[in-house]
């Protein structure tokens, strides 16, 4: 599962991880996110997170 970058404040979403503190259990894929889920360091949305392209 791919990794996603929060463009403002750095976060990684890493899906292995998940987001417990917040209700994500590890395996949870970026896409597979609740629509009202934040970044749980700057609150902003999941549509200015990037994708991670591994080895660029």
């Amino acid at each position: 599962m791919d990794k996603y970058f929060c463009n403002p404040c750095g976060y990684t979403y890493d899906p292995a991880v998940g987001d417990p503190e917040h209700g994500i259990a590890p395996g949870t894929a970026f896409e597979d996110l609740p629509d009202d889920w934040v970044c749980p360091n700057c609150g902003i949305d999941k549509s200015m997170f990037m994708k991670v392209i591994e080895g660029m």
